[in-house]
């Protein structure tokens, strides 16, 4: 039954106090411009649905009206085109809306809504709805990028917290432009290095670019080049600083965003990057200036992992890299941002592993190419990971293939042990180079794939995932992707192996209950809690596999391989996004989570209580849920399954 005024009328002023006041408590509406709020507010009504009696559905025809729900519950039913549910309902509850995409496309929905119980809910006309979709930028982005909306205002939260901590602007996510706060301090390759230290001292920076008569960046002398280049070797400071600066530096444009510059940094190990524009230097960025909190800094962290001596050094600094992982998450840098980071680190933590144990060993040793499997090669690690690495080696002229296996193994274990004691457990499965099912030449890697393509059953699949993702950490690369290259032609060809995976890839289900509520554990260590990993962010990841090994996607990223899916045509753009930021906020999630372990000293696990996330975080993590299974439904779709 209807409340309002008929359709065409605008509400009383008063009556408009109490609309808003609602509004203004959920998103997008709590972002929104007074003015085209109140444009809302005046145009809504307000209608009656009795318990089980249908709101919308495809039958109905073109979507005319914008839902929001003001009390109540509201449940969503996929539909195929004869009328059947599809899957399991999920539930809408009040300051949720719908049917954005059928309005956006003005097409039937092809979910059929119904009230739960009995439900009021404010209903915009279609012709209002489009008005204020071109009225208002907030409206419009959550239509268009309705799940990117809701994380961009939990990551707002989060960075305008720890910026109001920190003082100043700490994203990673804006662009070098945006950062640059002055101008570079500059002087021509000719000048003496006593008047460039009297410039530096002057202008109170640590850098100076060495530049050309076009402003071409040549050179940049630092604190650290007047060190090594000019005190040690003892260089006279009537010098020209072109002898003792940095050549060639490397340079990003100023559209570039900092989180680049920052990796471009602790890869390459120095502290200052020019920003140039069609050849010019514009700006110099510094560690300093995109990370304000410096108990920890990543080129620092980066430097000191590169240059330890020892395992029980590299142990230490481990923890230093749980502690840069708090800071980045009180930043609100992205989250796959952050496992980029992780991973920048861990790699470098496990090829200084390798260095120290390779000083110390058999000289005859066969040449070999260090192998990381599972989240490692995917380059998705969070806080919590073990080990999953092999080797992939060639036997000198003269050696047999188990010869060779033997004198590799020894320093396979060395390595694995030394990666324990860093902080990356051994691996429970045994899936490791010191184990000799793992340490395999080109050839043997050839028949196992082959033996789990032409002849795995579903059981062996499962457990033989994580292979697939696999990345070179050390060694000879080319060896790497040519077992890449072959495996990939392989498993396109093997519509059998596929359909195993895709059925295997749906064993695992999003928790959610038959009205979209949470399915939470009854027992165990960790009662009521979800699974973010097993039931979350693993059947993302499988997919996506899956699809890799499908198509011949070379990629072993996640993100990167349902990007290069989108990118063939194979799938829609817009729902790559979708399934892209449901997989960043769970992995969020268990990021959070494991630094509010680590810092009570709790061991680390992937189970979360959803009644400890604030209503905002539990209606995104349930649209993140829906969003995986509409990915396994396209998966079972694709697969007849």
């Amino acid at each position: 039954m209807h409340t309002d005024p008929p359709s065409g009328q605008e509400r009383p002023q008063g009556v408009l106090i109490p609309v808003m006041e609602f509004l203004g408590r959920h998103s997008p509406f709590d972002q929104m411009d007074p003015v085209h709020l109140e444009f809302l507010a005046k145009r809504l009504k307000l209608v009656f649905y009795a318990h089980d009696e249908e709101v919308t559905g495809p039958r109905a025809g073109p979507a005319n009206r914008f839902f929001i729900i003001k009390q109540g519950r509201v449940l969503g039913e996929p539909l195929d085109a004869d009328g059947n549910i599809t899957s399991t309902a999920w539930e809408l509850v009040p300051g949720e809306c719908f049917p954005v995409g059928a309005l956006m496309g003005r097409r039937p929905v092809r979910t059929r809504y119904r009230a739960a119980e009995d439900t009021f809910c404010f209903e915009l006309d279609r012709e209002d709805f489009h008005k204020l979709f071109r009225m208002s930028g907030e409206f419009q982005d959550f239509c268009t990028r309705r799940l990117a909306s809701l994380l961009d205002k939990v990551r707002r939260q989060v960075q305008a917290s720890a910026a109001a901590g920190l003082g100043g602007d700490t994203s990673l996510n804006i662009t070098l432009g945006e950062r640059v706060r002055r101008d570079p301090v500059t002087c021509p390759p000719g000048t003496p290095i006593r008047r460039v230290l009297q410039t530096m001292d002057d202008e109170h920076v640590g850098s100076v670019v060495v530049v050309d008569a076009n402003h071409r960046p040549l050179g940049v002398f630092t604190l650290h080049d007047l060190l090594s280049r000019v005190s040690l070797p003892e260089v006279g400071l009537d010098e020209p600083i072109e002898a003792v600066m940095t050549p060639d530096p490397i340079t990003l444009p100023p559209t570039a965003f900092a989180f680049e510059a920052a990796m471009l940094m602790a890869s390459h190990g120095f502290h200052h990057l020019c920003i140039v524009e069609r050849g010019r230097l514009t700006g110099v960025i510094s560690e300093r200036d995109l990370f304000s909190l410096q108990r920890v800094g990543l080129v620092n962290l980066s430097r000191a992992v590169g240059r330890a001596e020892d395992v029980a050094t590299l142990a230490r600094l481990g923890r230093d890299v749980h502690l840069l992982i708090g800071q980045m998450i009180a930043q609100g840098v992205r989250v796959d941002q952050i496992t980029q980071i992780i991973t920048l680190l861990n790699d470098q933590v496990t090829r200084r592993v390798i260095r120290l144990c390779l000083d110390d060993t058999d000289p005859e040793l066969p040449e070999f190419t260090w192998l990381a499997f599972g989240s490692e090669g995917r380059q998705e690690q969070t806080l919590k990971t073990d080990q999953d690495n092999g080797i992939l080696f060639l036997p000198r002229e003269g050696m047999s293939v188990e010869e060779a296996r033997q004198r590799l193994l020894p320093l396979a274990q060395r390595i694995n042990q030394a990666l324990d004691l860093c902080g990356f457990p051994l691996c429970k499965g045994n899936v490791m180079a010191g184990n000799p099912e793992c340490c395999l030449s080109a050839d043997e890697w050839r028949q196992r794939f082959t033996r789990w393509i032409d002849q795995g059953t579903p059981r062996h699949l499962l457990n033989a995932s994580i292979y697939f993702d696999f990345r070179v950490l050390h060694g000879n690369q080319a060896a790497g992707e040519d077992l890449r290259t072959w495996l990939l032609e392989k498993t396109s060809q093997n519509s059998r192996f596929l359909r195993q995976m895709a059925e295997n890839a749906l064993r695992l289900r999003p928790p959610l209950g038959l009205f979209g509520d949470f399915k939470v554990t009854s027992g165990g260590s960790h009662p009521r809690s979800l699974d973010l990993k097993v039931n979350g962010a693993t059947p993302i990841v499988d997919v996506a596999r899956i699809y890799a090994l499908a198509h011949q996607v070379p990629e072993s990223n996640t993100a990167r391989r349902l990007e290069a899916c989108a990118g063939a045509g194979l799938m829609k753009r817009e729902d790559v996004a979708a399934w892209l930021n449901a997989y960043h906020y769970i992995q969020l999630l268990r990021m959070r989570s494991h630094q509010d372990q680590a810092q009570a000293g709790q061991p680390l696990s992937n189970f979360i209580n959803p009644e400890r996330l604030d209503e905002l975080e539990q209606r995104i993590l349930k649209e993140a849920f829906r969003q995986v299974r509409k990915l396994q439904s396209r998966l079972a779709l694709d697969y007849q399954l």
